[in-house]
Protein backbone atom coordinates (compact mmCIF):
# COMPACT_ATOMS: atom_id res chain seq x y z
CA UNK A 1 0.00 0.00 0.00
CA UNK A 2 1.71 3.28 -0.79
CA UNK A 3 2.25 6.16 1.47
CA UNK A 4 -0.56 9.24 0.86
CA UNK A 5 -2.31 11.23 3.40
CA UNK A 6 -5.36 10.21 5.27
CA UNK A 7 -8.73 11.23 4.54
CA UNK A 8 -10.08 14.21 7.25
CA UNK A 9 -12.81 11.82 8.64
CA UNK A 10 -10.59 9.32 9.37
CA UNK A 11 -8.27 11.47 11.00
CA UNK A 12 -10.86 12.77 13.09
CA UNK A 13 -12.21 9.50 14.25
CA UNK A 14 -8.18 7.95 14.95
CA UNK A 15 -8.33 11.36 17.18
CA UNK A 16 -11.35 10.43 18.87
CA UNK A 17 -10.08 7.50 19.85
CA UNK A 18 -7.99 8.89 22.54
CA UNK A 19 -10.43 11.54 23.29
CA UNK A 20 -13.95 10.17 23.00
CA UNK A 21 -13.40 6.82 24.68
CA UNK A 22 -17.25 6.71 26.29
CA UNK A 23 -20.14 8.39 26.71
CA UNK A 24 -17.96 10.08 30.43
CA UNK A 25 -15.45 11.33 28.53
CA UNK A 26 -18.19 13.26 26.01
CA UNK A 27 -19.57 15.22 29.44
CA UNK A 28 -15.69 15.88 30.29
CA UNK A 29 -14.87 17.67 27.42
CA UNK A 30 -18.32 19.62 27.31
CA UNK A 31 -18.32 20.88 30.90
CA UNK A 32 -14.82 21.55 30.63
CA UNK A 33 -15.28 24.01 27.62
CA UNK A 34 -18.31 25.36 29.81
CA UNK A 35 -16.28 26.13 32.61
CA UNK A 36 -13.76 27.77 30.55
CA UNK A 37 -16.48 30.00 29.30
CA UNK A 38 -16.94 30.87 32.78
CA UNK A 39 -20.16 29.20 33.27
CA UNK A 40 -22.37 29.54 36.44
CA UNK A 41 -25.11 27.03 35.56
CA UNK A 42 -24.25 23.80 34.05
CA UNK A 43 -27.05 21.20 33.43
CA UNK A 44 -26.33 17.90 32.16
CA UNK A 45 -29.20 15.63 30.81
CA UNK A 46 -28.30 12.11 29.88
CA UNK A 47 -30.55 9.66 27.97
CA UNK A 48 -29.96 5.71 27.69
CA UNK A 49 -26.56 6.25 29.96
CA UNK A 50 -25.17 8.84 27.94
CA UNK A 51 -25.35 6.48 24.45
CA UNK A 52 -28.25 8.47 22.74
CA UNK A 53 -27.87 11.38 24.45
CA UNK A 54 -25.79 13.69 26.48
CA UNK A 55 -26.68 16.91 26.60
CA UNK A 56 -25.04 20.03 28.05
CA UNK A 57 -26.59 23.70 28.71
CA UNK A 58 -24.22 26.30 30.10
CA UNK A 59 -24.57 30.25 30.97
CA UNK A 60 -21.07 31.05 29.69
CA UNK A 61 -20.42 33.79 27.16
CA UNK A 62 -21.40 31.36 23.96
CA UNK A 63 -19.55 31.41 20.47
CA UNK A 64 -20.42 33.83 17.63
CA UNK A 65 -21.88 32.59 14.83
CA UNK A 66 -18.51 33.26 12.46
CA UNK A 67 -16.50 30.93 14.63
CA UNK A 68 -18.75 28.08 15.02
CA UNK A 69 -17.75 26.47 11.86
CA UNK A 70 -13.89 27.32 12.70
CA UNK A 71 -14.81 25.79 16.56
CA UNK A 72 -15.33 22.06 14.85
CA UNK A 73 -12.25 21.75 12.87
CA UNK A 74 -9.64 20.26 14.37
CA UNK A 75 -6.82 22.15 16.69
CA UNK A 76 -9.09 25.35 16.70
CA UNK A 77 -9.09 26.33 20.17
CA UNK A 78 -9.64 30.26 21.66
CA UNK A 79 -6.95 29.32 25.33
CA UNK A 80 -3.57 28.93 23.68
CA UNK A 81 -1.79 30.47 20.72
CA UNK A 82 1.75 29.86 21.55
CA UNK A 83 4.28 27.87 23.09
CA UNK A 84 4.53 30.30 26.34
CA UNK A 85 0.87 29.79 26.03
CA UNK A 86 1.26 25.84 26.40
CA UNK A 87 3.69 26.02 29.36
CA UNK A 88 1.71 27.69 31.46
CA UNK A 89 -2.01 26.69 30.92
CA UNK A 90 -4.71 28.21 33.06
CA UNK A 91 -7.48 26.70 31.25
CA UNK A 92 -8.92 22.96 31.53
CA UNK A 93 -9.23 22.51 27.54
CA UNK A 94 -6.55 23.65 25.13
CA UNK A 95 -5.99 21.12 22.24
CA UNK A 96 -8.99 21.95 20.02
CA UNK A 97 -9.56 18.34 19.62
CA UNK A 98 -13.10 17.56 21.10
CA UNK A 99 -15.45 19.04 19.13
CA UNK A 100 -14.55 17.84 16.01
CA UNK A 101 -13.33 14.44 17.59
CA UNK A 102 -17.27 14.16 19.08
CA UNK A 103 -18.49 15.15 15.66
CA UNK A 104 -16.91 12.59 13.63
CA UNK A 105 -18.28 9.72 16.14
CA UNK A 106 -21.75 11.24 16.89
CA UNK A 107 -24.10 13.53 15.85
CA UNK A 108 -23.35 16.65 16.98
CA UNK A 109 -25.21 20.05 17.50
CA UNK A 110 -24.21 22.97 18.73
CA UNK A 111 -26.64 26.27 19.67
CA UNK A 112 -25.04 29.10 21.14
CA UNK A 113 -25.12 32.84 21.82
CA UNK A 114 -22.61 35.01 22.58
CA UNK A 115 -22.61 38.22 25.18
CA UNK A 116 -23.70 40.67 23.59
CA UNK A 117 -25.05 39.17 19.71
CA UNK A 118 -28.52 39.91 18.32
CA UNK A 119 -29.71 36.31 18.01
CA UNK A 120 -27.99 32.91 18.38
CA UNK A 121 -26.90 30.35 16.05
CA UNK A 122 -26.35 26.66 15.64
CA UNK A 123 -24.07 23.99 13.86
CA UNK A 124 -24.94 20.80 12.89
CA UNK A 125 -21.98 17.97 12.48
CA UNK A 126 -23.32 14.11 11.38
CA UNK A 127 -20.26 12.03 11.16
CA UNK A 128 -17.83 14.30 10.55
CA UNK A 129 -20.20 15.45 8.09
CA UNK A 130 -20.43 19.32 8.66
CA UNK A 131 -23.37 22.28 7.96
CA UNK A 132 -24.04 25.62 7.22
CA UNK A 133 -24.61 27.89 10.03
CA UNK A 134 -28.05 28.49 11.07
CA UNK A 135 -29.95 31.04 13.19
CA UNK A 136 -30.83 29.61 16.65
CA UNK A 137 -33.55 30.67 19.20
CA UNK A 138 -31.06 30.41 21.67
CA UNK A 139 -31.57 32.86 24.28
CA UNK A 140 -27.45 32.77 26.36
CA UNK A 141 -25.10 30.69 26.49
CA UNK A 142 -24.53 27.16 24.80
CA UNK A 143 -26.30 24.33 24.40
CA UNK A 144 -24.24 21.11 22.51
CA UNK A 145 -26.21 17.96 21.80
CA UNK A 146 -24.82 14.93 21.28
CA UNK A 147 -26.48 11.91 19.94
CA UNK A 148 -25.47 7.94 18.76
CA UNK A 149 -22.51 7.66 20.49
CA UNK A 150 -20.33 5.74 17.56
CA UNK A 151 -23.43 5.19 15.51
CA UNK A 152 -20.76 4.88 12.24
CA UNK A 153 -18.20 3.26 14.48
CA UNK A 154 -20.01 -0.04 15.34
CA UNK A 155 -16.60 -1.78 16.51
CA UNK A 156 -16.17 0.79 19.20
CA UNK A 157 -20.33 0.91 19.88
CA UNK A 158 -20.10 -2.99 20.85
CA UNK A 159 -17.58 -2.09 23.53
CA UNK A 160 -19.19 0.32 25.70
CA UNK A 161 -20.75 -1.46 28.90
CA UNK A 162 -24.61 -1.92 30.14
CA UNK A 163 -26.28 1.62 30.68
CA UNK A 164 -25.89 1.47 34.70
CA UNK A 165 -22.10 1.09 33.78
CA UNK A 166 -21.86 3.91 31.81
CA UNK A 167 -23.98 6.07 33.95
CA UNK A 168 -22.18 5.61 37.13
CA UNK A 169 -18.95 6.15 35.32
CA UNK A 170 -20.73 10.23 33.96
CA UNK A 171 -22.50 10.59 37.68
CA UNK A 172 -19.07 9.91 39.20
CA UNK A 173 -17.44 12.44 37.09
CA UNK A 174 -19.62 15.02 37.22
CA UNK A 175 -19.21 14.85 41.50
CA UNK A 176 -15.44 15.21 40.58
CA UNK A 177 -16.66 18.46 38.60
CA UNK A 178 -18.99 19.28 41.57
CA UNK A 179 -16.02 19.35 44.24
CA UNK A 180 -13.75 21.43 41.95
CA UNK A 181 -16.07 24.27 41.66
CA UNK A 182 -18.26 25.32 44.64
CA UNK A 183 -18.66 28.61 42.71
CA UNK A 184 -20.74 26.66 39.76
CA UNK A 185 -24.34 25.20 40.17
CA UNK A 186 -24.27 21.44 38.86
CA UNK A 187 -27.05 19.31 37.38
CA UNK A 188 -27.57 16.14 36.29
CA UNK A 189 -30.83 14.46 35.01
CA UNK A 190 -31.07 10.33 33.45
CA UNK A 191 -34.15 9.87 31.50
CA UNK A 192 -35.74 13.05 33.07
CA UNK A 193 -34.74 12.32 36.98
CA UNK A 194 -32.17 14.18 38.54
CA UNK A 195 -29.47 12.48 40.00
CA UNK A 196 -27.25 15.55 41.65
CA UNK A 197 -28.86 18.91 42.08
CA UNK A 198 -26.03 20.86 43.38
CA UNK A 199 -26.50 24.58 44.16
CA UNK A 200 -23.90 27.58 43.98
CA UNK A 201 -21.67 27.06 47.15
CA UNK A 202 -20.35 30.54 48.33
CA UNK A 203 -19.92 30.36 52.14
CA UNK A 204 -18.47 27.58 54.47
CA UNK A 205 -21.92 26.23 54.93
CA UNK A 206 -22.86 25.50 51.58
CA UNK A 207 -19.43 23.80 50.49
CA UNK A 208 -20.05 21.56 53.81
CA UNK A 209 -23.34 20.73 52.11
CA UNK A 210 -22.16 19.73 48.89
CA UNK A 211 -19.00 17.79 50.22
CA UNK A 212 -21.44 16.28 52.30
CA UNK A 213 -23.71 15.33 49.31
CA UNK A 214 -21.59 13.65 47.68
CA UNK A 215 -18.54 12.39 50.19
CA UNK A 216 -21.01 11.64 52.96
CA UNK A 217 -22.46 13.55 55.89
CA UNK A 218 -19.94 10.86 57.91
CA UNK A 219 -17.11 12.25 55.70
CA UNK A 220 -17.33 16.20 56.75
CA UNK A 221 -17.84 15.48 60.25
CA UNK A 222 -14.98 14.04 61.04
CA UNK A 223 -12.84 15.16 58.42
CA UNK A 224 -9.79 17.61 59.56
CA UNK A 225 -9.60 20.59 57.53
CA UNK A 226 -5.98 21.79 57.19
CA UNK A 227 -4.08 24.22 54.61
CA UNK A 228 -0.29 24.20 54.05
CA UNK A 229 1.23 27.41 52.10
CA UNK A 230 5.24 26.84 50.46
CA UNK A 231 6.11 30.54 48.47
CA UNK A 232 3.66 30.00 46.08
CA UNK A 233 2.48 26.89 46.42
CA UNK A 234 -0.91 25.58 48.78
CA UNK A 235 -2.49 22.74 49.79
CA UNK A 236 -5.39 22.65 51.49
CA UNK A 237 -8.84 20.46 52.37
CA UNK A 238 -9.93 17.71 53.93
CA UNK A 239 -8.48 14.47 55.52
CA UNK A 240 -10.38 11.70 56.33
CA UNK A 241 -10.08 10.06 59.75
CA UNK A 242 -7.47 7.46 59.74
CA UNK A 243 -10.49 5.10 61.47
CA UNK A 244 -13.10 5.47 58.51
CA UNK A 245 -10.49 4.44 55.70
CA UNK A 246 -11.92 1.87 53.36
CA UNK A 247 -10.97 -1.18 51.60
CA UNK A 248 -11.21 0.88 48.10
CA UNK A 249 -10.33 4.57 47.46
CA UNK A 250 -13.81 5.53 45.70
CA UNK A 251 -13.35 8.45 48.00
CA UNK A 252 -9.84 9.95 47.25
CA UNK A 253 -10.08 13.17 45.47
CA UNK A 254 -7.74 15.45 44.59
CA UNK A 255 -7.37 18.42 42.27
CA UNK A 256 -4.46 20.31 40.44
CA UNK A 257 -5.38 24.05 39.45
CA UNK A 258 -8.34 23.26 39.41
CA UNK A 259 -8.59 20.20 37.43
CA UNK A 260 -9.39 16.48 39.08
CA UNK A 261 -6.19 14.43 38.59
CA UNK A 262 -5.25 10.93 38.75
CA UNK A 263 -1.74 11.54 40.04
CA UNK A 264 0.38 8.15 41.20
CA UNK A 265 2.51 10.79 42.97
CA UNK A 266 -0.04 12.81 44.53
CA UNK A 267 -1.65 9.81 45.58
CA UNK A 268 2.02 8.34 47.02
CA UNK A 269 2.63 11.40 49.01
CA UNK A 270 -0.29 11.35 50.73
CA UNK A 271 -0.72 7.30 51.52
CA UNK A 272 2.79 8.12 52.87
CA UNK A 273 1.40 11.03 55.24
CA UNK A 274 -1.01 8.41 56.40
CA UNK A 275 1.81 5.40 56.80
CA UNK A 276 1.96 5.82 60.40
CA UNK A 277 -2.01 6.16 61.23
CA UNK A 278 -3.03 3.91 58.92
CA UNK A 279 -4.61 0.45 59.20
CA UNK A 280 -2.95 -1.81 56.87
CA UNK A 281 -4.36 -2.53 53.28
CA UNK A 282 -6.85 0.18 54.09
CA UNK A 283 -7.63 3.63 51.70
CA UNK A 284 -8.22 6.84 53.28
CA UNK A 285 -10.61 9.26 52.07
CA UNK A 286 -9.56 12.78 51.18
CA UNK A 287 -10.35 15.66 49.25
CA UNK A 288 -6.82 17.91 48.15
CA UNK A 289 -6.60 20.82 46.17
CA UNK A 290 -3.46 21.90 45.18
CA UNK A 291 -2.30 25.43 43.63
CA UNK A 292 0.83 26.28 42.25
CA UNK A 293 1.97 28.38 39.37
CA UNK A 294 0.77 27.09 36.13
CA UNK A 295 4.25 27.24 34.60
CA UNK A 296 4.78 24.76 37.42
CA UNK A 297 3.28 21.46 35.80
CA UNK A 298 2.62 20.47 32.36
CA UNK A 299 -0.99 19.30 31.98
CA UNK A 300 -0.08 17.94 28.39
CA UNK A 301 0.94 15.01 29.71
CA UNK A 302 -1.83 12.02 29.29
CA UNK A 303 -4.77 12.48 25.91
CA UNK A 304 -7.59 12.82 28.61
CA UNK A 305 -5.35 14.86 31.08
CA UNK A 306 -6.04 12.90 33.81
CA UNK A 307 -1.93 13.06 34.70
CA UNK A 308 -0.14 15.73 35.19
CA UNK A 309 3.87 16.05 35.33
CA UNK A 310 5.39 18.39 38.22
CA UNK A 311 8.38 20.38 37.06
CA UNK A 312 10.01 19.77 40.28
CA UNK A 313 8.80 16.33 41.07
CA UNK A 314 10.56 15.44 44.30
CA UNK A 315 9.53 19.17 45.79
CA UNK A 316 6.21 18.42 44.86
CA UNK A 317 6.01 14.97 47.18
CA UNK A 318 7.69 16.21 49.83
CA UNK A 319 5.75 18.86 50.12
CA UNK A 320 2.31 16.78 49.54
CA UNK A 321 4.00 14.14 52.51
CA UNK A 322 4.47 16.53 54.89
CA UNK A 323 1.32 18.72 54.99
CA UNK A 324 -0.74 15.25 55.05
CA UNK A 325 1.56 14.04 57.92
CA UNK A 326 1.82 17.13 59.97
CA UNK A 327 -2.20 17.77 59.64
CA UNK A 328 -2.54 14.25 61.11
CA UNK A 329 0.10 14.68 63.62
CA UNK A 330 -2.65 15.98 66.16
CA UNK A 331 -2.70 15.42 69.75
CA UNK A 332 -4.88 12.62 71.44
CA UNK A 333 -7.86 14.65 71.25
CA UNK A 334 -8.17 17.53 72.85
CA UNK A 335 -10.69 19.06 70.40
CA UNK A 336 -12.72 15.57 69.63
CA UNK A 337 -11.58 11.83 70.16
CA UNK A 338 -10.81 10.05 67.66
CA UNK A 339 -12.96 7.70 67.75
CA UNK A 340 -16.71 8.12 68.30
CA UNK A 341 -18.82 6.11 70.65
CA UNK A 342 -21.78 3.98 69.29
CA UNK A 343 -24.65 6.13 68.54
CA UNK A 344 -27.33 5.76 71.25
CA UNK A 345 -30.47 7.84 69.41
CA UNK A 346 -31.85 4.90 68.98
CA UNK A 347 -32.14 3.69 72.17
CA UNK A 348 -36.19 4.34 72.79
CA UNK A 349 -37.24 1.61 75.25
CA UNK A 350 -35.23 0.58 78.70
CA UNK A 351 -32.58 -2.19 78.25
CA UNK A 352 -32.84 -5.71 80.65
CA UNK A 353 -29.01 -5.11 81.99
CA UNK A 354 -27.25 -7.62 83.92
CA UNK A 355 -25.70 -5.95 86.69
CA UNK A 356 -24.34 -8.35 88.89
CA UNK A 357 -22.11 -9.45 84.97
CA UNK A 358 -21.34 -5.94 84.63
CA UNK A 359 -20.32 -5.64 88.85
CA UNK A 360 -18.07 -9.05 88.47
CA UNK A 361 -15.99 -8.15 85.21
CA UNK A 362 -14.10 -4.93 87.44
CA UNK A 363 -13.50 -7.32 90.52
CA UNK A 364 -9.44 -7.48 91.50
CA UNK A 365 -9.32 -10.76 90.65
CA UNK A 366 -10.06 -10.09 86.20
CA UNK A 367 -6.98 -7.51 87.25
CA UNK A 368 -4.55 -9.68 88.18
CA UNK A 369 -1.66 -10.43 85.36
CA UNK A 370 -1.33 -14.20 84.23
CA UNK A 371 2.38 -14.03 84.74
CA UNK A 372 4.63 -11.85 85.95
CA UNK A 373 5.79 -8.54 83.28
CA UNK A 374 8.37 -5.60 83.49
CA UNK A 375 6.92 -2.16 84.51
CA UNK A 376 5.98 0.23 81.73
CA UNK A 377 8.85 2.35 80.29
CA UNK A 378 9.56 5.28 82.43
CA UNK A 379 7.59 8.63 80.44
CA UNK A 380 10.42 11.10 78.89
CA UNK A 381 9.40 13.67 81.59
CA UNK A 382 8.66 13.11 85.21
CA UNK A 383 4.79 12.15 86.02
CA UNK A 384 3.19 13.00 89.43
CA UNK A 385 1.86 10.18 91.34
CA UNK A 386 -1.50 12.54 91.51
CA UNK A 387 -3.62 12.10 88.64
CA UNK A 388 -4.07 15.64 86.95
CA UNK A 389 -8.11 15.78 86.74
CA UNK A 390 -7.71 18.76 84.01
CA UNK A 391 -6.30 16.37 81.71
CA UNK A 392 -7.83 15.80 78.65
CA UNK A 393 -8.12 11.94 78.91
CA UNK A 394 -9.05 12.43 82.52
CA UNK A 395 -8.02 10.70 85.51
CA UNK A 396 -7.62 6.36 85.42
CA UNK A 397 -10.60 5.15 87.88
CA UNK A 398 -10.00 1.13 87.02
CA UNK A 399 -9.02 -1.16 84.31
CA UNK A 400 -11.14 -3.54 82.81
CA UNK A 401 -10.33 -6.78 81.94
CA UNK A 402 -6.59 -5.79 81.71
CA UNK A 403 -7.04 -4.34 78.38
CA UNK A 404 -8.84 -1.24 78.86
CA UNK A 405 -8.41 2.23 81.43
CA UNK A 406 -11.30 3.92 82.16
CA UNK A 407 -11.20 7.18 82.90
CA UNK A 408 -13.56 9.96 84.13
CA UNK A 409 -13.17 13.19 82.61
CA UNK A 410 -15.45 16.36 82.32
CA UNK A 411 -16.94 15.19 79.02
CA UNK A 412 -17.82 11.82 80.46
CA UNK A 413 -16.38 8.15 80.12
CA UNK A 414 -13.15 7.99 78.84
CA UNK A 415 -11.84 4.01 77.44
CA UNK A 416 -8.74 3.82 76.25
CA UNK A 417 -6.76 0.37 74.94
CA UNK A 418 -3.79 0.25 76.46
CA UNK A 419 -1.60 -1.67 74.40
CA UNK A 420 -2.77 0.43 71.36
CA UNK A 421 -1.99 3.92 73.13
CA UNK A 422 0.94 2.97 74.34
CA UNK A 423 2.54 1.32 71.29
CA UNK A 424 1.73 4.62 69.61
CA UNK A 425 3.60 6.62 72.49
CA UNK A 426 6.85 4.48 72.17
CA UNK A 427 7.05 4.49 68.35
CA UNK A 428 6.65 8.71 68.63
CA UNK A 429 9.47 9.10 71.64
CA UNK A 430 11.63 6.40 70.02
CA UNK A 431 10.96 8.56 65.93
CA UNK A 432 12.12 11.69 68.28
CA UNK A 433 14.91 10.11 69.55
CA UNK A 434 16.34 8.62 66.14
CA UNK A 435 16.57 12.49 65.36
CA UNK A 436 19.33 12.55 67.95
CA UNK A 437 21.86 10.42 69.46
CA UNK A 438 19.63 7.06 71.18
CA UNK A 439 20.42 6.69 74.84
CA UNK A 440 21.19 3.15 75.21
CA UNK A 441 21.92 0.59 77.76
CA UNK A 442 24.42 -2.08 77.57
CA UNK A 443 23.76 -5.49 78.72
CA UNK A 444 25.40 -7.38 81.61
CA UNK A 445 25.90 -10.13 79.63
CA UNK A 446 25.07 -10.74 75.74
CA UNK A 447 21.84 -11.84 75.33
CA UNK A 448 21.88 -14.81 72.58
CA UNK A 449 18.73 -14.58 69.92
CA UNK A 450 17.81 -18.46 68.18
CA UNK A 451 16.56 -17.39 64.66
CA UNK A 452 15.70 -19.34 61.64
CA UNK A 453 19.17 -19.10 59.17
CA UNK A 454 17.77 -17.44 56.36
CA UNK A 455 16.41 -14.52 58.73
CA UNK A 456 20.19 -14.13 59.91
CA UNK A 457 20.50 -13.47 56.77
CA UNK A 458 18.05 -10.72 56.42
CA UNK A 459 18.93 -9.52 59.55
CA UNK A 460 22.43 -8.52 57.63
CA UNK A 461 20.68 -6.00 55.60
CA UNK A 462 19.28 -4.19 58.72
CA UNK A 463 22.19 -3.96 60.48
CA UNK A 464 22.42 -0.08 60.43
CA UNK A 465 18.65 0.47 61.20
CA UNK A 466 18.86 -1.30 64.25
CA UNK A 467 22.03 0.41 64.83
CA UNK A 468 20.20 3.85 64.93
CA UNK A 469 17.42 2.56 66.61
CA UNK A 470 19.81 2.41 69.57
CA UNK A 471 20.13 -1.71 68.97
CA UNK A 472 24.04 -3.07 69.45
CA UNK A 473 23.30 -6.60 67.97
CA UNK A 474 25.81 -9.10 66.02
CA UNK A 475 25.29 -12.18 64.20
CA UNK A 476 27.59 -14.75 65.89
CA UNK A 477 26.60 -17.95 63.80
CA UNK A 478 24.16 -19.36 61.43
CA UNK A 479 20.91 -18.78 62.93
CA UNK A 480 22.59 -16.82 65.96
CA UNK A 481 22.44 -13.24 66.96
CA UNK A 482 23.83 -11.64 69.90
CA UNK A 483 22.34 -8.71 71.62
CA UNK A 484 24.41 -6.39 73.64
CA UNK A 485 22.55 -2.96 74.18
CA UNK A 486 19.11 -1.87 73.32
CA UNK A 487 17.53 1.53 73.48
CA UNK A 488 17.25 2.34 77.58
CA UNK A 489 13.48 2.98 76.79
CA UNK A 490 13.56 -0.44 76.80
CA UNK A 491 16.01 -1.54 79.33
CA UNK A 492 13.38 -3.63 81.55
CA UNK A 493 11.76 -5.92 78.24
CA UNK A 494 13.79 -9.07 77.41
CA UNK A 495 15.48 -8.53 73.52
CA UNK A 496 15.29 -11.84 72.56
CA UNK A 497 11.62 -12.02 72.11
CA UNK A 498 11.70 -8.58 71.15
CA UNK A 499 14.01 -9.07 68.00
CA UNK A 500 12.55 -12.09 66.75
CA UNK A 501 9.46 -11.13 66.79
CA UNK A 502 10.22 -8.13 65.12
CA UNK A 503 12.98 -9.49 62.40
CA UNK A 504 9.63 -11.78 61.58
CA UNK A 505 7.48 -8.90 60.88
CA UNK A 506 10.34 -7.03 59.00
CA UNK A 507 11.16 -9.97 56.80
CA UNK A 508 7.45 -10.58 56.00
CA UNK A 509 6.83 -7.22 54.88
CA UNK A 510 9.80 -6.90 52.69
CA UNK A 511 8.69 -5.01 49.69
CA UNK A 512 5.80 -3.13 50.69
CA UNK A 513 7.40 0.04 52.64
CA UNK A 514 9.28 0.91 49.42
CA UNK A 515 8.06 4.69 49.87
CA UNK A 516 9.00 4.48 53.75
CA UNK A 517 12.01 4.48 55.66
CA UNK A 518 13.34 1.19 56.68
CA UNK A 519 14.04 2.91 60.42
CA UNK A 520 10.68 3.99 60.46
CA UNK A 521 9.50 0.60 59.68
CA UNK A 522 11.58 -0.81 62.41
CA UNK A 523 10.32 1.14 64.93
CA UNK A 524 6.83 0.75 64.25
CA UNK A 525 7.41 -2.62 64.66
CA UNK A 526 9.17 -2.47 67.88
CA UNK A 527 7.06 -0.49 69.31
CA UNK A 528 4.08 -2.64 69.23
CA UNK A 529 6.15 -5.62 70.26
CA UNK A 530 7.13 -3.83 73.16
CA UNK A 531 3.85 -2.38 74.52
CA UNK A 532 1.44 -3.15 77.09
CA UNK A 533 -0.02 -6.51 76.30
CA UNK A 534 -3.37 -7.80 77.28
CA UNK A 535 -3.79 -9.06 81.08
CA UNK A 536 -1.30 -6.72 82.16
CA UNK A 537 -2.39 -5.07 85.72
CA UNK A 538 -1.28 -1.22 85.91
CA UNK A 539 -1.60 0.98 88.93
CA UNK A 540 -3.14 3.61 88.89
CA UNK A 541 -0.25 5.79 88.62
CA UNK A 542 0.42 3.62 85.85
CA UNK A 543 -2.66 4.60 84.05
CA UNK A 544 -2.68 7.78 84.40
CA UNK A 545 0.81 8.47 83.36
CA UNK A 546 0.03 6.91 80.14
CA UNK A 547 -3.17 9.43 79.49
CA UNK A 548 -0.25 12.16 80.25
CA UNK A 549 2.05 10.92 77.81
CA UNK A 550 -0.90 10.44 75.27
CA UNK A 551 -2.01 14.12 75.86
CA UNK A 552 1.42 15.13 74.78
CA UNK A 553 1.73 12.74 71.96
CA UNK A 554 0.87 13.32 67.72
CA UNK A 555 -1.01 10.96 66.45
CA UNK A 556 -2.13 9.22 69.66
CA UNK A 557 -5.73 8.92 68.49
CA UNK A 558 -4.16 5.97 66.81
CA UNK A 559 -2.37 3.34 67.13
CA UNK A 560 0.59 2.72 64.37
CA UNK A 561 -1.58 0.59 62.55
CA UNK A 562 -4.72 3.15 62.12
CA UNK A 563 -6.70 1.25 64.96
CA UNK A 564 -8.27 4.15 67.33
CA UNK A 565 -6.72 4.37 70.55
CA UNK A 566 -9.59 5.30 72.67
CA UNK A 567 -13.52 6.70 72.78
CA UNK A 568 -15.81 8.56 74.62
CA UNK A 569 -18.86 8.17 75.99
CA UNK A 570 -20.26 11.37 76.79
CA UNK A 571 -22.51 12.30 79.76
CA UNK A 572 -25.47 13.14 77.24
CA UNK A 573 -24.79 9.78 75.37
CA UNK A 574 -24.42 7.59 79.47
CA UNK A 575 -27.90 9.85 80.38
CA UNK A 576 -30.26 8.20 77.33
CA UNK A 577 -28.56 5.33 77.70
CA UNK A 578 -30.26 5.22 81.15
CA UNK A 579 -33.42 7.22 79.88
CA UNK A 580 -32.14 10.20 82.45
CA UNK A 581 -34.24 13.10 82.31
CA UNK A 582 -37.62 11.45 80.40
Amino acid sequence: MPIRPLPSALVDQIAAGEVVERPASLVKELVENSLDAGAQQIDIDIEGGGMRLVRVLDDGQGISAAELPIAVQRHATSKIASLDDLAAIRSLGFRGEALPSIGSVARLRIATRALGAERGAEIRVDGAEVSPVTPSPQPRGTLIEVRDLFFNVPARRKFLRTENTELGHIARLVERFALARFEVAFRLRHDGRVLLDAPRASTPEAKRARIASIMGEDFIRDALPFERRSGSVLLWGWLGQPQAAKTSSDQQFAYVNGRAVRDRLLAGAVRLGYRDVLYHGRQPAYLLYLELDPQAVDVNAHPQKLEVRFRDSRQIHEFVFRGVHEALGVTAGVAAPTARAATLDSVAEPRVLDFGRMASSLQPSMLQPSMPQPSIPQPSMPQSLDPRPDGALGTAIAQLHGVYILAQSAAGLVLVDAHAAHERVLYERMKRDLEGVVATQRLLEPRVVEVATHETEFFESLTADFARAGFEVDVIAPGRLAVRAVPAILSTIDPAPLVREVLRDLAEEQGSHHLEAAANVLLGNIACRSAIRANRKLTLPEMNALLRDMEQTERAGQCNHGRPTWTLLSLEQLDQLFLRGR
